[in-house]
């Protein structure tokens, strides 16, 4: 239970909260699938139904993020979360978001914070038993932003930075990606019907701080929106309202640099800068760890330069500097974006700057379609080699300000009809000369192509006009693109000799056999899977070079046979008997093999068998009528991550058949349609 004061602050905020947003008068309403819909007068009041209804979901994940973001993850995790909660401190977080929370956040956006956080603590007040930790309620609004903050800087590279640094692996100055995401849009210069299509479709994991919770938000202030958030996010993160629909696919230009300084041989904490020493700025980061039961104080030192967080090694000092860690409006923009009623609303959010990444492919009911490569990206110095460490003793390398929206590689409206991102090169975003150009190498745009955006412009190519059963067959489709496209060269592996190499001619046959389709119940795409599997686990020995060779391949086939063999006694393995989604007492054959465009990433399960990861998550399929938008979707499980709710697992025979539930924004057929209604009392 928790202490009589804790539950008393709760209470008392939840009782505050209810002076401003009367829960009796928010409806939420579940469908059959158990999917929340959330209506109330006021943004604040619908915030604080979707707050209580992904507790009701899924608590454990929404006290486990707020835990990273107030810096207690060692209290609940032990050792294990102390390197979170320095990180926290190393980065300055919670003064940033103390500095700039009353005059850099609108008016109503903390007051949507303020309707979610009373939603979280009026939900913990009346379910004591379920929470994790009794010194994280009662939730604040600044304890939401510091978790957004914290989780932007990671979607920058600021835990690999530091892992690097810390680890040793970061390139020193003398020496001077993700699973993926899709997303694709067509206006009527492509679609038979002289509709708009929208294909949502992030692969995030399947579990955890990051997968997909899917909701439907409803007040009488213009917020309608069906998509999906993160757990501890107010607003909706990509979907669709009545008039417009975005998705993300996560981009990787340069957002975060790494600077080794200058440091003075007789004092370790001062460091040169444009020729004169200055003193590493030193505070201690108080951490709470949890040993054998026992909270123990932990002071560790965070220092900082004029860069920004540095640590100081034995093999340097470094500091990183990134655009993330400046500005705390990330979740406010997403919001924004929740309300554009049209392109024009929908830049002038764009035009916050506050979300430090992510590509963004835009779709609306008025045929317009865009695409961005969105980031905060520093204007920098030529002269300097930016992909590397570079010097952190002088002012040149110390950017400020940050390249406009304009200067990125965007996409309006292309008379190809299309706009598309398989976290390829933004500069291939659609056909011909309407795609962007690169304008600036210290952006550090990717520039690369993979098999989704291969297979895309494959399956694209014959298609003169677009039918959305073309358009659900290329979003859906498993398979690769005639000519590999991994970053190395794998064709040795179909191209050996079964009479030169017996021992794995059954194997070779599998893969030469093979059309390339990661169905479960196929043979060749099981083979194919042990192979990736193998290769990946000994990365550091196959890929050294772009190609693998014929003994690297022939060592890969006999490695990955003796897998099947250990774990199932035969080499006939179909994917679906190797490859399982998970949960509870469901174990189904799942298909799906990394970078096709329907993913899927696993890891090892039991009994010689891997369970997915990550892949192929929320995904959301949009038509704009004249009519309004039509709307499909599913979820990888179901509705909630309860074991004991029906909607745990009710989604997954679904997913696997890539069969989709019919969705709806009005408000008449939800409530024709309810199973449940009630308030969140």
């Amino acid at each position: 239970m928790l202490p009589k004061i804790i539950l008393a602050a709760c209470l008392a905020i939840s009782i505050q909260s209810q002076a401003q947003i009367d829960p009796a008068k928010i409806d939420i309403i579940r469908d059959k699938y158990g999917v929340p819909h959330i209506f109330g007068k006021t943004d604040p009041e619908v915030a604080y139904g979707l707050a209580w209804a992904h507790a009701e979901d899924d608590f454990t994940t929404i006290q486990q993020s707020l835990l990273a973001g107030k810096a207690m993850m060692a209290q609940y995790q032990g050792k294990k979360g102390a390197s979170i909660d320095y990180i926290v401190h190393l980065l300055r977080i919670p003064e940033l978001v103390e500095e700039r929370y009353e005059s850099d956040l609108a008016p109503d956006f903390k007051k949507l914070l303020e309707g979610y956080s009373a939603g979280l603590n009026a939900y913990a007040a009346k379910h004591p038993k379920e929470v994790l930790l009794k010194k994280i309620f009662p939730v604040t609004p600044k304890d939401m932003v510091q978790y957004s903050v914290l989780q932007l800087c990671v979607l920058s590279g600021a835990d690999k930075a530091l892992a690097a640094i810390f680890g040793g692996t970061v390139p020193l100055l003398e020496n001077y990606k993700t699973q993926g995401s899709n997303a694709f849009a067509f206006n009527s210069n492509k679609t038979t019907d002289g509709n708009v299509y929208l294909a949502i479709n992030a692969h995030q994991p399947l579990e955890g701080p990051v997968a997909f919770y899917e909701a439907h938000l409803s007040s009488e202030e213009g917020w309608n929106i069906l998509g999906a958030n993160f757990p501890g996010a107010p607003s909706i993160l990509h979907g669709v309202n009545e008039y417009l629909g975005w998705a993300h696919t996560v981009n990787d230009p340069d957002k975060l640099d790494v600077y080794q300084l200058e440091i003075n041989p007789e004092n370790k904490t001062q460091y040169k800068f444009d020729g004169k020493w200055e003193t590493l700025e030193e505070k201690v980061a108080p951490l709470k760890v949890k040993i054998a039961g026992l909270k123990i104080n932990v002071k560790k030192k965070a220092y900082w330069s004029k860069y920004g967080p540095t640590i100081i090694t034995d093999r340097g000092t470094f500091s990183i500097r990134m655009p993330a860690q400046m500005d705390i409006r990330g979740l406010e923009q997403w919001y924004r974006f929740n309300k554009a009623k049209n392109f024009t609303e929908f830049k002038a959010a764009l035009n916050m700057k506050a979300i430090p990444g992510y590509n963004i492919v835009y779709a609306d009911k008025y045929d317009s379609i865009y695409y961005i490569s969105n980031g905060r990206i520093p204007i920098r110095d030529k002269n300097y080699n930016w992909k590397t460490t570079l010097p952190g003793n002088t002012s040149t390398t110390l950017w400020n300000q940050l390249h406009p929206i304009e200067a990125l590689p965007q996409v309006l409206q292309p008379k190809s009809g299309f706009v598309y991102n398989t976290n390829h090169s933004p500069f291939h975003s659609t056909e011909g000369p309407e795609n962007p150009k690169v304008t600036d190498i210290t952006m550090g745009y990717e520039t690369l192509e993979n098999n989704r955006s291969k297979r895309f412009e494959e399956m694209l190519k014959p298609l003169n006009k677009v039918n959305y059963e073309d358009f659900k067959r290329i979003k859906f489709s498993r398979q690769f693109p005639s000519n590999f496209y991994f970053p190395y060269n794998i064709d040795t592996l179909f191209m050996l000799d079964e009479k030169k190499y017996t021992d794995i001619a059954d194997l070779i046959s599998n893969l030469k056999s093979w059309n390339k389709i990661a169905d479960a119940e196929s043979i060749g795409a099981g083979t194919f899977f042990m192979i990736t599997h193998t290769v990946y686990d000994n990365r550091a020995l196959y890929l050294k070079q772009k190609t693998i060779t014929e003994n690297q391949s022939v060592e890969i086939l006999r490695a990955a046979k003796n897998k099947m063999l250990a774990g199932f006694n035969r080499t006939n393995l179909q994917l679906g008997d190797i490859q399982k989604l998970v949960r509870g007492n469901v174990a189904l054959p799942l298909p799906g093999l990394p970078d096709v465009l329907a993913p899927m990433y696993s890891l090892p399960y039991k009994d010689g068998m891997y369970k997915g990861n990550q892949g192929d998550a929320y995904i959301e399929l949009v038509r704009f009528t004249k009519d309004g938008p039509i709307i499909e979707s599913i979820n990888v499980y179901g509705a909630s991550a309860r074991k004991d709710s029906p909607h745990y697992t009710d989604q997954m025979e679904m997913y696997v058949k890539q069969q989709t539930k019919k969705m709806t924004l009005d408000k008449a057929t939800v409530y024709q349609q309810a199973v449940k209604k009630y308030n969140p009392l």
